[in-house]
């Protein structure tokens, strides 16, 4: 078996047409061609772009336009209902339990676990600030039974 071999060339200047003859003739073929440019630093920061390999955060999906991140009605649902049970001073095994009572999954298709529940919290306590401070939640919260703190 044949094994491939790779090498990466910063640019300068476009690559004269003898250049790629000569590459040619050494047995390499063009594979891709990679682009940059400088954005202003405004943009930078507020475009919601992912690296390679970064997970996009619970609660959001890839918009239709593929260039930005919107919120995903579903993961924000499961947010909200952890939000709620947080609020009740909830186990995670409950916390858990009640996901999967109200069919819902991990992104991966399978049932909530505590762990998976602890898991999210990181990304819970992002949200936290936005879910607690709408309109939605102010009703809901009229709606929470009281919580017995230090019982």
């Amino acid at each position: 078996m044949k094994k491939m071999e790779w090498i990466r060339e910063a640019l300068s200047v476009w690559p004269s047409p003898e250049y790629l003859k000569q590459r040619e003739a050494a047995g390499w073929r063009l594979a891709a061609v990679e682009w940059e440019r400088e954005v202003q630093a405004e943009a930078a920061t507020t475009s919601q772009g992912l690296g390679p390999g970064e997970e996009i955060p619970y609660g959001t999906r890839i918009a239709s336009d593929c260039t930005h991140l919107e919120e995903n009605p579903t993961e924000m649902q499961v947010l909200n209902h952890l939000a709620e049970m947080v609020v009740q001073d909830h186990s995670y095994n409950h916390m858990a339990e009640s996901l999967n009572q109200r069919a819902f999954h991990t992104r991966d298709g399978k049932p909530w676990t505590a762990l998976a529940v602890f898991k999210l919290t990181p990304r819970l306590i992002e949200v936290a600030p936005r879910i607690l401070s709408g309109a939605e939640w102010e009703n809901r919260k009229r709606q929470l039974s009281r919580v017995a703190w230090n019982s």
